[in-house]
């Protein structure tokens, strides 16, 4: 396992300006806002960073602003998934110079591969990329699940390292913690369940809420894995609103909404998303209360 990648991982949202450029300014802040949080790691240019919006182009001057700006303080995740695999191979290359932890790539979205499809797409990607993958499994998003048993054949790659799971489904996540390979990490992709797969033996989270809160819960993640149990089912249900909220009107638009809040960019994402609604703003105003001090 590669132990930099255990605990809090955040999913770093991109800040926009009002013309949706990306607003550096506000990036700037909110890493150092989370390096304040004391999270493990970033995550660059996942869903909650607005990937599916951004030229390849873009993309890359984001993750190279994180890395100059974070000088090596955290390591870097890198957000490269698609259902278009090929592309994917060639796109890694560009990626051989970058210092990057690992890659997290998303199961092949709308094709609807099959298991074996998927197998095939990850191993080939494994077989090419320059940096260890992290699989991650949103069947909300791909519509198509990635089973426990694709799961844990695919970690016998060695260059698979880790699987961020967001199917919400406790029982799968339990089934892969009690037959991955060695070395396999479970990482939960979804805030609210993060506790409970901690608790089953998972080594972390892939976090949204780490953008805006990040000391609050990297503290329970961290008393979870050090198997204070009872401080970290307190600290989680303390912030249960929170989680309700961040899902409110979607992700990354809730999270921009309560970002906003506390002084870091503005609520703009990127079409076809809208901006939250001034009603989730006010909010967030109500319940981050003394923070805004």
């Amino acid at each position: 396992m590669i132990e930099e990648l255990k605990g809090t991982g955040v999913a770093l949202a991109t800040p926009m300006n009002e013309d949706y450029s990306i607003d550096f300014g506000s990036l700037s802040k909110l890493l150092d806002h989370i390096l304040l949080g004391n999270a493990d790691y970033i995550v660059v240019q996942g869903t909650t960073g607005e990937s599916p919006v951004f030229s390849w182009s873009q993309k890359l001057a984001i993750l190279r602003y994180v890395l100059e700006h974070l000088a090596g303080r955290k390591p870097v995740v890198f957000g490269l998934g698609g259902n278009n695999t090929y592309d994917l191979i060639e796109k890694s290359k560009d990626l051989k110079t970058f210092e990057l932890a690992a890659i997290l790539s998303a199961s092949p979205y709308y094709s609807k591969p099959s298991q074996e499809g998927i197998l095939r797409h990850y191993r080939m990607l494994a077989d090419a990329y320059p940096h260890p993958i992290i699989l991650y499994n949103v069947p909300s998003r791909t519509a198509s699940n990635m089973s426990a048993a694709t799961t844990v054949k695919l970690g016998e790659h060695s260059n698979i390292i880790a699987m961020k799971e967001a199917s919400g489904d406790l029982a799968q996540c339990k089934e892969i913690l009690e037959k991955r390979p060695s070395g396999m990490m479970m990482l939960s992709g979804d805030d609210a369940l993060a506790h409970d797969i901690i608790k089953m033996g998972g080594e972390g989270v892939i976090s949204v809420i780490g953008n805006l809160m990040p000391q609050e819960f990297t503290r329970m993640v961290n008393s979870t894995i050090a198997g204070d149990i009872t401080a970290g089912s307190k600290m989680n249900a303390d912030l249960k609103v929170a989680y309700d909220m961040l899902s409110e009107e979607g992700n990354p638009t809730s999270l921009k909404a309560g970002l906003e809040v506390i002084g870091i960019g503005q609520r703009t994402v990127k079409p076809p998303l809208f901006d939250a609604t001034e009603g989730l703003v006010e909010k967030w105003k109500a319940y981050l209360g003394d923070r805004l001090s």
